[in-house]
């Protein structure tokens, strides 16, 4: 073969030569990689955990600080991933409720109870301060298990002393809206268990006292809500004496996730949960309006500048720098886009994410076109004191004209009756979820 190879020009030798280094260039990269690949793994995943083994593994992430109605960003993207991942955890756990497997992790056995984990950071934890931190995460980020309908609070008990027969009457509207909520979730989400997380009720504020909880719809007049809760709580005696700030960045109320699991699980088994909505095409007029019609140090540069930058052709220096002046037909074009240039924000956002009422049996649903009537009602039941009543000023371009269907008709007749399609559509949920009916005559 050799002298076959001579006679055809062949360097047989050298072939050889060449497979011989190209063989071992091979060997020693891959050597090389799997050294380097040991070096840079967490000392901490390499150490046999006997006493964790039956847990989940979590990646600890930061939280961002929470926003109210008047704020710059769709809070709980964090927790939200934290939820989604204690949601896809592994098998063995999910035979447990939470509290089950608490209780199993205080069980566990442990060989080694002083074994010692080394991580990049040059921290030093035991074993049983991994324990305590998996527990705390597990104890605050949790799903709480309840079962659908699970509400054990009665709005208004059959015995109820009404002597004209009012507050029965509007009790009778309650029950309609609630049952249309749950028709509407039963034909959408046919499940018969609930997997409700603290991201779930991070929009929902507590008021002990009264034994209420209130998930904030923003533009449907959160804002003096949190105001009558202020006062309800005795943080003050009237609420107009309650600045817009205080309301908004004073962090008097608690929210329902800042406490434990058990603390979530009482209170929406106990308290009355109220939400209160509005027209969705008018509550997006009202956010519109708010926003980007008037002076803003966040909206605009955030929101203004992306939507501009994305939707208007030959847009001025000045409207890329500034991203004041949005038209109503652009802010569309971003809403519907599922390119957007920016993230969606709860001025806009769907009630039935913001506060998941296929999830949490909310026991009032009041809506801001009947709000007098509706809200005269709630502090009725709750008993609240005789001289605390909505409150109906407008803290913020109080000189504007409230948003009205008919304003809301003028901005809308701007678009085309394919983009008004589509922002139904859009909204379509919280339209058929509340009873609202359709706002043009065109939709379908």
């Amino acid at each position: 073969m050799v002298s076959f190879l001579d006679q055809c020009g062949i360097d047989f030798r050298g072939v050889i030569m060449r497979l011989k280094c190209m063989f071992s260039f091979i060997l020693l990269f891959g050597v090389a990689g799997l050294v380097i690949f040991i070096h840079l793994q967490d000392p901490v995943e390499m150490v046999d955990q006997q006493g964790l083994s039956t847990g989940p593994k979590f990646e600890f992430a930061s939280h961002q600080a929470k926003k109210d109605c008047t704020t710059n960003n769709q809070y709980g993207t964090s927790m939200e991933a934290a939820a989604k991942q204690l949601l896809n955890i592994n098998q063995d756990v999910s035979s447990y409720t939470p509290y089950q497997y608490l209780a199993s992790l205080h069980s566990t056995s442990r060989r080694h109870s002083k074994t010692t984990f080394l991580r990049r950071d040059n921290k030093i934890y035991t074993e049983k301060k991994l324990l305590k931190k998996r527990k705390h995460f597990l104890s605050k980020e949790a799903p709480i298990l309840m079962p659908l309908n699970g509400s054990a609070v009665d709005l208004m008990p059959s015995d109820y002393k009404d002597s004209n027969g009012k507050w029965r009457k509007l009790y009778e509207v309650q029950k309609q809206r609630k049952k249309l909520m749950q028709d509407i979730c039963l034909k959408y989400k046919s499940d018969s268990r609930r997997i409700i997380t603290p991201y779930d009720v991070s929009r929902i504020f507590v008021e002990d006292k009264h034994k209420i909880l209130y998930c904030e719809v923003p533009k449907a007049g959160c804002s003096n809500w949190k105001r009558v809760l202020m006062v309800l709580n005795g943080l003050a005696s009237s609420t107009k004496d309650i600045q817009h700030n205080d309301v908004h960045y004073g962090n008097y109320l608690k929210r329902l996730d800042s406490f434990d699991q058990k603390g979530i699980f009482n209170r929406l088994n106990t308290y009355r949960k109220m939400i209160f909505v509005r027209e969705p095409f008018e509550r997006l007029i009202s956010a519109f309006r708010d926003k980007f019609e008037h002076a803003n140090n966040y909206y605009h540069p955030v929101f203004g500048k992306a939507i501009i930058s994305k939707y208007r052709r030959n847009a001025t220096k000045e409207a890329l720098r500034t991203g004041s002046g949005v038209h109503f037909k652009e802010f569309i074009q971003y809403l519907l886009d599922v390119h957007r240039p920016v993230g969606m924000d709860i001025h806009w956002d769907h009630v039935s994410k913001l506060c998941s009422p296929c999830l949490i049996d909310y026991d009032f649903i009041g809506k801001f076109e009947s709000m007098e009537e509706d809200a005269d009602f709630l502090l009725h039941l709750i008993g609240a004191p005789q001289n605390l009543t909505f409150p109906r000023f407008k803290d913020r371009h109080s000189n504007d004209e409230r948003t009205s269907s008919k304003i809301t008709q003028q901005y809308f007749a701007q678009l085309s009756p394919l983009e008004r399609q589509r922002t139904y559509d859009f909204y379509y949920m919280d339209y058929q979820m509340f009873n609202y009916s359709k706002p043009f005559e065109d939709l379908y």
